[in-house]
């Protein structure tokens, strides 16, 4: 197939899908092997697949094929080409089990690979194959996607292939875009990022509300590069955690029009519908892949329609699911694919009237294992430890840091990890940004206050220490801050700043005064305080602290000279660190 330049296109493309268009004509031309554009999930694929059918068409003179691997996507697709391309519905057949469908001889055809994959023969000659959700090319074996192109090939040698996905890797976190022969899909010619859509107006906005803690899933397996299904059902369908997270999810959705949510088993996720349906005393629907068709679209449509707030799913609303009401998505299924965390986020994309944005709610360390939605952690699957116990970092409940799972007690801030309590974990929402940039201020209630000297690592011996404030705000849980007595111009006018909101005493010199003092109780007691995170920094920031009334002098008992020894009682032991976050 010679592919020109098109003349014409009576298909309304935005700028970006106009830009991805001609960017899969120019690999086309210019090379030899096979393109994948990628698009955030809501982006518009099929304007772009709708504009390449009819120059293939009309153009180009030429015959081509949609492929897909669910009823839904076909569906879609079908509707959406007809929509949006007129002109092409004569041309335009499908060829799918699901939908009682045997087009064979239209120009355009759409298809369920699992229908066709054993059929390329039948199917006749094509010169071009588009495949939507491309991400589930498998890398290796003789898959169907594989064994088709190889049938159609012997049709027509000069057959091209292109590949449209929001996600560019597998659920392994391996690329889909590798050299062949190894390969299908060979590089990515056009992508475009979730947050320049956004800018743009084009996708919704997310945000994430802030929560205190999420689901421990230190203990969980993995095989195959996912959890193991057994031990996720068994801690995340726990009574108490089902309750308090339902019971959250009910209170931060009072003004959300639709709630997604993604249940991590069968039973897990009739736990959650029900108990939601006692607390909120509304109907939550439940579909899984068991789900019978005419019930599935029943409940579906009212969901749709608005008539159904809660809607959770197991397995079945990741993709080729169009519903731009949704508002909220909660996330109760921890997984390691990011492309699945992708997937279930993407759900809140698409705009709607009257969305302002769309609530993300983790109960399940997705954001923090796979980073903000637009700049997801892929890791290399070949340093994965498939089958242990480990995953490949985890996070420091005291100061955040990712770091690998193999330490015992944190490079960065000193904190000593307990040993793993596969049972232990808590049931409300985590605190990490679903996009980057992206600003949470939590509250958290006060337990306790540690003070510490703090030295940084490889300090010389007359560098400035820290007074290291530890708030615990939970069973090891802390948030700490640093304050710089000991340094000078702004750090020193802050920490002074800070002492004097808390003390009647004269502001300390030294970090052991500062500790001494602090321990005599010369600080007002602290009940809360807040905390700001950044979604993609290292670091959080104590931004307010409430604060009971400074303690009166004649109160407290002085100490004559500062205490220099340690305190071995305190649970966070001061070791020096390579980095303070000031």
């Amino acid at each position: 197939m010679t592919v020109a330049s098109p003349t014409s296109n009576i298909i309304t493309l935005r700028p970006y899908q106009k830009e991805a268009v001609e960017a899969v004509y120019a690999h086309l031309r210019g090379r030899d092997d096979n393109p994948c554009v990628v698009l955030p999930t809501a982006a518009g694929k099929t304007p772009c697949i709708a504009t390449i059918c009819r120059d293939v068409v009309h153009l180009w003179n030429g015959r081509v094929l949609v492929l897909a691997h669910v009823k839904e996507l076909l569906s879609q697709a079908v509707d959406k080409l007809h929509a949006m391309a007129p002109d092409l519905w004569m041309n335009i057949g499908v060829y799918s089990a699901g939908l009682a469908k045997r087009d064979t001889t239209q120009p355009i055809l759409v298809a369920g690979i699992q229908s066709v994959y054993q059929k390329a023969k039948e199917l006749g000659r094509f010169d071009l194959v588009i495949v939507d959700e491309a991400h589930l090319i498998p890398m290796e074996g003789d898959g169907m996607y594989r064994r088709f192109l190889d049938d159609a090939r012997s049709l027509n040698p000069q057959l091209r292939v292109i590949g449209l996905t929001a996600t560019p890797f597998r659920l392994s976190s391996g690329p889909i875009c590798v050299p062949p022969p190894e390969g299908i899909l060979n590089s990515i010619c056009y992508e475009i990022g979730v947050r320049e859509l956004i800018a743009a107006g084009y996708i919704s906005k997310l945000k994430s509300k802030s929560g205190k803690f999420k689901a421990n899933t230190d203990g969980l397996h993995v095989r195959g590069g996912e959890f193991v299904p057994a031990e996720v059902e068994a801690l995340m369908d726990q009574d108490g955690l089902v309750h308090a997270a339902c019971k959250e999810i009910v209170e931060l959705t009072k003004d959300r029009r639709s709630v997604l949510i993604f249940a991590s088993s069968v039973k897990h996720g009739q736990h959650v519908a029900k108990t939601i349906e006692r607390i909120a005393g509304e109907e939550c629907g439940f579909v899984d892949g068991e789900t019978s068709g005419i019930f599935r679209d029943q409940i579906l449509r009212r969901f749709h329609e608005g008539e159904l707030k809660f809607l959770a799913n197991v397995n079945v609303l990741t993709t080729g699911f169009d519903a731009p009401n949704v508002d909220c998505v909660v996330l109760l299924r921890p997984t390691m694919s990011p492309g699945l965390y992708y997937q279930m986020v993407g759900r809140g994309f698409r705009l709607a009237p009257g969305k302002a944005d769309c609530l993300v709610l983790d109960f399940s360390g997705n954001v923090l294992r796979h980073g903000p939605v637009d700049q997801i952690r892929v890791h290399d699957p070949a340093a994965k430890r498939f089958g242990s116990q480990e995953r490949p970092s985890k996070e420091c409940p005291s100061c955040q840091a990712l770091i690998a799972t193999g330490y015992a007690t944190c490079p960065e801030c000193g904190f000593v990890f307990p040993p793993p309590e596969r049972d232990r974990h808590e049931a409300e929402a985590g605190t990490a940004g679903v996009l980057s940039g992206e600003i949470t201020d939590t509250e958290y209630e006060v337990r306790d206050v540690h003070y510490s000297v703090h030295v940084k690592r490889d300090a010389t011996y007359d560098a400035p220490r820290t007074l290291r404030v530890d708030y615990e705000i939970g069973y090891y849980q802390y948030k700490t801050e640093w304050v710089c007595l000991e340094h000078k111009g702004y750090a020193r006018q802050k920490a002074e700043a800070w002492w004097r909101m808390r003390s009647c005493t004269p502001v300390p010199k030294t970090i052991e005064e500062a500790v001494a003092l602090a321990k005599s109780g010369v600080l007002a007691q602290a009940l809360a305080i807040t905390v700001r995170h950044v979604a993609g920094e290292k670091f959080d920031r104590i931004i307010d602290c409430v604060l009971v009334t400074k303690p009166e002098l004649e109160t407290v008992a002085v100490p004559d000279a500062p205490d220099e020894s340690w305190d071995e009682s305190l649970p966070l032991p001061m070791q020096p660190e390579d980095e303070i976050p000031f």
